[in-house]
């Protein structure tokens, strides 16, 4: 069985021709994540017994001809920041290493209901707070397409799962581009939906005006199957928008009538070679397509790291000053003699390195005499930002741009240079603090071992998410 390359709808087509069974596959991926991930270490747990029994019990209901959902057996990985019932939540830190989540996120719930098969968390940079999953409390994860190199994070885990065969799929979060990047520098699709587009509730909040959760597959139809099932509105949060426009399950000919706009400030110089290269062969691929370009302009783009590293560490420091060391701690400072030792002891050694300085930036910003100077002054920036879409959209429909700067770069390589790291978000950050879609298609099949990947990112108006799948799924099935 052939699991590295399998798909949704591969899996789905050899159920139904009795091919396999979901144990039989289940059984696949955990000898897989059995063998692999002492060293990829991309699942900080795995639910072995409970992943068997939920595929025995859809096999039984299959034999017994009940009708089933269309993603009944799936096998996940889920990021280690979104809760499931009675599983530990991390989010990769140690203040969380023994708080085990009391209800499911409303994502979960989505997909209980479809009967998937969790087959454990995947590690993560703490508290989502990092491009390289470097920053995870315990340990970085390794590339599958080269171990000496990073995955992209902060959905490290979740790309690599997906891209080295340790899952047929999986779920990750995106605040400033921790699903795209990590699937361009592993060779996967993974989409960053429209804020709103998909219910927060039960993801471990980082950026709450940045966050949304979203999918990553070995193709472009399975992110969009995913999609599908996980996006609507819930009572449970508001800014859910309730919107749900079904994904369609053919190719959409419409597509091939929307314009491709091409921002000229995306590729005024600072590309790796190897990136220029691939952004060439997809356009060239797509114009073969007969998708039609249309140069634009994003003047603003130039200021989207500063702004954003000013409104994501603002809105991190607030929402991890729940992590007090009473509610969710370790218990380290119970000899603590005072309320401020507590705090200290508890959240000095519960945090690492990456969410202290975000803590202490945001906090920073948010104070007295420096709130209008760098946070007002960043949220007027990011309104530009937005009106600069806003204008753009008016001429194009979808928006093309390299997903990344570089390819992965090399474990250790960025980790105590920060402002480096944080520039691989340039082509990403701009889109959440925007609040559209972006899609990640890699340029080509990337098998393992066989050179590192390059991802291409499609940019789609608010809630328009099957434009930028649509124009993806022609790609990749040209």
């Amino acid at each position: 069985m052939d699991i590295e390359n399998l798909t949704i709808s591969k899996f789905r087509e050899g159920l139904k021709n009795k091919e396999f069974s979901v144990s039989e596959v289940v059984g696949e991926y955990l000898g897989r994540i059995g063998e692999k991930n002492p060293e990829w270490n991309v699942y900080l747990d795995v639910y072995k017994d409970s992943a068997r029994e939920e595929a025995e019990r859809i096999d039984q209901r299959r034999e017994k001809g009940e009708e089933l959902p269309p993603l009944a057996g799936l096998p996940l990985a889920v990021k280690d920041n979104i809760l499931i019932s009675g599983k530990r939540a991390t989010a990769g830190s140690r203040i969380l290493e023994n708080y085990t989540a009391a209800y499911d996120a409303t994502v979960i719930e989505k997909l209980k209901d479809q009967h998937v098969v969790v087959l454990g968390k995947a590690n993560l940079d703490e508290f989502a707070m990092g491009g390289s999953t470097e920053n995870s409390a315990f340990g970085p994860v390794r590339n599958p397409h080269d171990p000496e190199r990073v995955p992209g994070g902060s959905s490290g885990g979740s790309a690599a799962a997906v891209a080295g065969g340790l899952a047929l799929a999986a779920l990750g979060s995106d605040t400033g581009g921790s699903i795209r990047q990590p699937a361009a520098f592993c060779g996967v699709a993974g989409l960053r939906p429209t804020y709103g587009a998909v219910s927060r509730f039960g993801l471990i909040a980082l950026g709450s005006s940045l966050d949304q959760i979203g999918p990553l597959g070995r193709s472009v139809r399975d992110v969009g199957e995913l999609f599908d099932v996980i996006q609507g509105g819930d009572s449970l949060d508001a800014t859910a928008s309730g919107t749900d426009r079904p994904v369609p399950d053919k190719l959409d000919p419409r597509v091939k009538d929307l314009v491709i706009g091409v921002p000229k400030e995306y590729f005024e110089g600072g590309l790796e070679e190897s990136v220029q290269e691939g952004m060439d062969e997809a356009m060239e691929r797509l114009k073969s397509l007969d998708f039609r370009f249309k140069e634009i302009s994003l003047p603003h783009t130039k200021h989207a790291v500063s702004c954003y590293y000013i409104i994501l560490p603002a809105e991190a420091s607030t929402n991890l000053a729940r992590f007090d060391g009473i509610r969710y701690g370790r218990d380290l400072a119970r000899d603590a003699e005072n309320l401020r030792d507590l705090y200290v002891t508890e959240r000095g050694e519960g945090f690492g390195d990456e969410p202290l300085r975000r803590i202490l930036l945001g906090t920073f910003v948010l104070s007295s005499g420096y709130y209008d100077a760098y946070y007002a002054k960043a949220q007027k920036v990011r309104r530009l930002i937005r009106d600069d879409f806003k204008r753009a959209f008016e001429d194009v429909d979808v928006i093309f741009s390299p997903t990344t700067p570089t390819q992965a770069f090399k474990l250790g390589e960025k980790v105590s240079d920060p402002l480096s790291m944080y520039l691989s978000d340039i082509f990403t950050v701009p889109v959440n603090l925007a609040g559209l879609p972006g899609l990640s298609v890699p340029v080509k099949k990337y098998p393992l071992g066989e050179g590192l990947p390059v991802g291409f990112q499609l940019i789609g108006k608010h809630f328009r998410e099957n434009d930028i799948l649509g124009i993806g799924r022609y790609y990749e099935e040209a």
